[in-house]
C-alpha cells in the first residue's frame, strides 16, 4: 500500500507517517514534508523518484504528474484502468495526506505583497486532493491532521468503511472551496465595482439549542473574516444562543466608533439596538452613565466595551440581570466578579476592523451584498456644515461628535439625544421621524432626564420641519443630522425660528 503525504500544517505528521510504517506502508514524500520525515527516521521515498522528474520552478512543479494522477485516478475495479497503470508503470496511491499551502493566514498579513500572495496559491495540492477525492472509494483522502488518528484506528481494525471515506472526501471539497473562496476574495479587493461573482464559504463553529424561537433549529458558521465571530472567546457562563450572538455582534459594532485608544465607552443593547451609550473616565463610569439613558430597558441587555473591564465595572454591575457582557479584555479582577453569576456569559472580542469589507444580507433565494459600514466614513467633521444661524457653543460641539457616533448603531428611523457625552433619550425604529423624535423626549422624561439643552443626532434627513419643532418643544439646543431633503430649507428655518444650532454632516447612518 502506498501513502502520498505533502502538508504545510504539520501537526501529527511524524506520528501518522510512523503507524503507516509499522503497518507496512510505503510512503511517497515531496519537499518540506519529506525532509520533515527524514529527520525524523521515517524511511520515505521522494517524489522525484515516482515521476522521474525533478520538482522544478522553486516548487511550483513537482506533483502535476501522470504517475502521480494515475495512481490517484485508477479505478482498482476496471479493467481499462487497471490495465493502464500496467502499461505505464504506474502504482496504485492509496491513501493521500495533503494540506495547502497558507494562503489565507499570508494575506491576512500587514504589508503582504501581491507577488507574495500569488506564490501561496496552491496548485497541485488542491489537484491531488480533488483526484483523490473522486476517487475515494479507493483512495482515503486526508486534508486535516485531526483526522489521522481516526484513520489509523480503523487501518488497524482491517479499513476504513465506505462512510467515512465518503465523508473525509466531502471534506476535502469543502476544504477546496473555502481555500478557492480566499483567493477570489483577495484578488477581488481591489476592484471598485462589486465583482460578478462572489463566493461565500462558512464553516461550522457550533450547533445552537435553538434559533430565535424554541422551534426554529440553529447553529453558528463563521467566515475566515479577521477580528470576527471566529475569535470570540467566552470566559464564562451559559452557552450563547442565537440571539446573544445577534445582539453581541451589534454591541461590538455599536462601540466600535470609540476605539481602545480613546475614552471609555459602553453600550447597553437589546434587540440589537442600543438602549444606553455613554463615555467615561473609565470602564465603570462609563457603565453607569450608560446604565442612566434607560434603566428600564437595560434588563436582560447585552453589554459591551471598548476597553479592559476591571472589577470596579464588574462590581458596578452587580445589581443587574445582564445576559452577556463582551470587551477586548476582561481582567482578573473583573471575571472573578462575574463567575459569582452561574448563567451571566462572559466573552472577550477583538475589536472590528474597520477596513473594507462585504457586508450580506440574507433575502429569500438569495443575499443583498454592499460595502460593510465603516464609522471612518462618516466621522470626517471637514465634511460638516453649521447651517443656521446660531453656531453651537463648545459644549454642544463635543456633545454633537458624541451623539453622531452613538445614533450610527440605532435602528431606523433613529433619533438620540445627549448630554455630556452619554445618551438621555433613544428613539429607535420607528416608522416616521417624528415618532422617533417624540420617543427618544418621551424615553428620557421617563427616566428623569431633562432633554432641555441637550443635543439631539438623526441618522437620516429629517423629510418635514416636524422632527425639529418636535425637538424645540423639548427645549433642545442643537441637532447634527446628514441634511439632504427636499424640504432642508424648511427644516433648517424651523431650526432658526426655535434659536437651535443645526450641523450637516452630508452622510447618512441609516440601519434597516
Amino acid at each position: 500500500m502506498r501513502a502520498l503525504l505533502s502538508v504545510s500544517d504539520k501537526r501529527g505528521l511524524v506520528a501518522f507517517a510512523r503507524e503507516l510504517v509499522a503497518l507496512a506502508w510505503e510512503l511517497v514524500s515531496t519537499g518540506g514534508t519529506a525532509e520533515a520525515l527524514r529527520r525524523e527516521g521515517v524511511p520515505v521515498v521522494p517524489i522525484e523518484q515516482v515521476t522521474g522528474f525533478p520538482e522544478m520552478m522553486d516548487g511550483r512543479v513537482k506533483t502535476l504528474h501522470p504517475k502521480v494522477h494515475g495512481g490517484l485516478l485508477a479505478r482498482r475495479d476496471h479493467p481499462g484502468d487497471v490495465a493502464a497503470l500496467h502499461e505505464h508503470g504506474i502504482t496504485p496511491i492509496d491513501l493521500v495526506a495533503v494540506n495547502l499551502y497558507p494562503f489565507s493566514e499570508t494575506v491576512a498579513k500587514p504589508g503582504t505583497t501581491l507577488a507574495e500572495a500569488i506564490e501561496q496559491i496552491d496548485i497541485g495540492g488542491p489537484s491531488m486532493l480533488r483526484s483523490a477525492a473522486k476517487n475515494h472509494r479507493d483512495v482515503i483522502v486526508l486534508v486535516d491532521p485531526d483526522d489521522y488518528p481516526t484513520v489509523i484506528e480503523d487501518l488497524k481494525r482491517g479499513g476504513v468503511s465506505p462512510d467515512l471515506r465518503r465523508a473525509l472526501a466531502a471534506k476535502v471539497f469543502a476544504h477546496t472551496a473555502a481555500y478557492d473562496t480566499a483567493i477570489l476574495a483577495y484578488l477581488s479587493r481591489s476592484n471598485e465595482a462589486l465583482p460578478d461573482r462572489l463566493g461565500l464559504v462558512l464553516e461550522r463553529q457550533q450547533a445552537l439549542r435553538y434559533g430565535e424561537n424554541p422551534h426554529q433549529r440553529a447553529a453558528l458558521y463563521a467566515t475566515g473574516e479577521p477580528r470576527g465571530i471566529r475569535d470570540l472567546k467566552q470566559l464564562h457562563g451559559k452557552e450563547l444562543s442565537f440571539n446573544n450572538l445577534l445582539d453581541v455582534d451589534a454591541a461590538v459594532s455599536a462601540v466600535a466608533p470609540w476605539g481602545p485608544e480613546g475614552r471609555p465607552a459602553c453600550v447597553i443593547i437589546k434587540h440589537t439596538t442600543p438602549c444606553g451609550v455613554a463615555l467615561g473616565h473609565n470602564a465603570a463610569e462609563a457603565y453607569q452613565r450608560a446604565l442612566a439613558t434607560d434603566r428600564t430597558s437595560a434588563f436582560g441587555s447585552v453589554i459591551a466595551f471598548n476597553t479592559v473591564v476591571d472589577r470596579a465595572a464588574a462590581e458596578a454591575m452587580r445589581d443587574l440581570f445582564v445576559e452577556v457582557v463582551v470587551a477586548p479584555r476582561i481582567d482578573a479582577g473583573g471575571l472573578a466578579v462575574y463567575r459569582e453569576k452561574k448563567n451571566l456569559r462572559v466573552v472577550e472580542l477583538p475589536r472590528p476592523a474597520d477596513e473594507p469589507s462585504w457586508d450580506y444580507k440574507r433575502i429569500r433565494g438569495g443575499f443583498l451584498v454592499q460595502d460593510r459600514f465603516r464609522w471612518a466614513g462618516v466621522a470626517d467633521e471637514s465634511k460638516w456644515t453649521v447651517v443656521t444661524k446660531r453656531r453651537p457653543t463648545d459644549a454642544e460641539w463635543n456633545d454633537l461628535r458624541f451623539a453622531w457616533a452613538a445614533v450610527g448603531s440605532v435602528k431606523s428611523n433613529a433619533i438620540l439625544l445627549a448630554r455630556d457625552e452619554a445618551a438621555i433619550g433613544i428613539g429607535a425604529g420607528q416608522m416616521s421621524r417624528v415618532d422617533a423624535s417624540f420617543l427618544a423626549v418621551h424615553k428620557a422624561r421617563q427616566q428623569g432626564h431633562d432633554p432641555a439643552g441637550a443635543v439631539l443626532a438623526s441618522d437620516a434627513f429629517f423629510p418635514f420641519a416636524d422632527g425639529v419643532e418636535e425637538a424645540a418643544r423639548a427645549g433642545i439646543g442643537a441637532i447634527v443630522q446628514p441634511g439632504g431633503s427636499v424640504k432642508d430649507a424648511e427644516v433648517i428655518a424651523a431650526a432658526d425660528r426655535h434659536g437651535l444650532a443645526m450641523v450637516v454632516t452630508g452622510m447618512r447612518q441609516f440601519r434597516h
